[in-house]
């Protein structure tokens, strides 16, 4: 064997090893999770805190749900911008989901934050999917959370157009879907009235009016969330959705499994 001929084999299986190398460094790089969406997502009155808490390196989870916001109006307020930044700065992640969650704030009666369900929802909609593909991440559409509301024992579900349209979209763009719209009317609807109001954010006053069935809630923007409605919900309520989103995106992308917490007996 010539010395050229040893050399080049060395200089192969340096290159070999430094291949192999950079892919286990990649594949120790942490996923990350973006967080999008509206109260129900959001600190203190939705289940997106305690998602996170699920995540194994919980520092790669960023929750970014904000009160009161709608497709429209998290756009309108420069807050999309800061998602883009965050994409823009991926090169330390094996990879990044973004999870976009809206329909409550888009429902009409909500001056400056209600969006046309046939003309500007689905487009919004599709803007971000778009948009975080552009930047090489991985958009994920969730269907809106529901509400709480019963009517004659059956779960009034005001929500199942906009829905409707997550899966949609998320359909025509081949992304992820987590219908938690469905899974959630489905839980609310078997634990029956009773047991859903524990969900809440406080407990059920004595004297609260019954819901006024299919009427949606008009929230105030960014409003602390302190008292007891059939939307929002406190630690037991977070805890429960942010078991069955896990559950979901577990099932939409079973790579990212391992990126969670064992469940309690595993």
């Amino acid at each position: 064997m010539t010395y050229r001929s040893i050399t080049c084999r060395a200089a192969a299986a340096a290159f070999a090893l430094a291949g192999m190398t950079a892919a286990q460094a990649a594949d120790t790089k942490p996923v990350r999770f973006i967080l999008v969406g509206d109260s129900t997502m959001a600190t203190a009155s939705g289940y997106g805190d305690a998602f996170c808490a699920r995540v194994i390196r919980a520092d790669t989870c960023i929750n970014l749900a904000k009160g009161g916001r709608s497709s429209g109006s998290f756009r309108a307020e420069g807050r999309w911008n800061e998602v883009q930044g965050l994409l823009k700065g991926s090169a330390a992640y094996r990879a990044t989901y973004v999870l976009i969650q809206f329909g409550h704030n888009d429902q009409p009666g909500k001056p400056g934050r209600s969006t046309d369900l046939k003309t500007e929802f689905p487009v919004n909609m599709a803007r971000y999917v778009d948009e975080v593909k552009a930047l090489g991440a991985t958009p994920v559409l969730v269907t809106p959370l529901t509400r709480r509301s019963f009517k004659d024992g059956k779960l009034e579900n005001n929500l199942q157009p906009w829905a409707n349209v997550i899966r949609t979209v998320a359909q025509d763009k081949k992304v992820p879907l987590l219908d938690l719209n469905a899974d959630s009317v489905a839980a609310v609807q078997a634990m029956g009235p009773d047991e859903a109001d524990t969900l809440a954010v406080a407990p059920k006053p004595a004297a609260l009016p019954a819901p006024a069935g299919s009427a949606a809630t008009v929230e105030p923007q960014g409003a602390a969330k302190s008292a007891f409605d059939y939307t929002h919900v406190g630690a037991k309520g977070a805890a429960y959705f942010a078991r069955m989103v896990e559950r979901e995106i577990k099932a939409a992308i079973p790579a990212i499994a391992t990126e969670f917490r064992p469940e309690e007996g595993q």
